[in-house]
């Protein structure tokens, strides 16, 4: 198994869960992790739900931030770029993403690493609503989304 896919599965292991949960940080402290069940999505005006499930400071300058996308059939994320890394791992239904001039399609179960700053969008392509579970490692105090002009 990949290393992207360890993360992404471990990933989506913590965001589903429904039991608490014991987490080491590197510092030795423990810390008591409760999971609830995401809400329903609230899909804005183009079909796009984003439900930010975990928000932590990963170092001095970039945090980790966790958030369930859903998108309505059809629905799609314009061009767009992340200050940091994206792993998307696809919850279930199918998606189409345009990654550096390339098209990538993923099925539940398949994640994408894309790199800082890149340029990208992603479509729904299936019949029902799709999810993906996207972590970002990102800087502090900037957008996560940086829309493409």
């Amino acid at each position: 198994m990949s290393f992207i896919m360890k993360i992404a599965l471990s990933a989506v292991s913590l965001a589903l869960m429904s039991a608490p949960v014991m987490a080491q940080p590197a510092a030795g402290a423990s810390v008591q992790v409760a999971a609830a069940p995401l809400p329903a999505p609230q899909f804005d005006a183009k079909g796009i739900a984003r439900t930010e499930t975990v928000r932590s400071q990963f170092d001095n300058k970039r945090e980790a931030i966790q958030v369930r996308v859903d998108f309505a059939p059809g629905a799609s994320f314009p061009k767009h770029s992340h200050p940091g890394v994206e792993i998307a791992y696809v919850l279930s239904g199918s998606i189409e993403y345009e990654l550096n001039g390339k098209t990538v399609r993923l099925q539940a179960g398949e994640s994408i690493y894309i790199p800082a700053g890149a340029v990208h969008s992603a479509k729904n392509t299936g019949t029902g609503i799709t999810s993906e579970l996207a972590t970002y490692l990102v800087e502090k105090n900037q957008p996560i989304v940086i829309l493409d002009k």
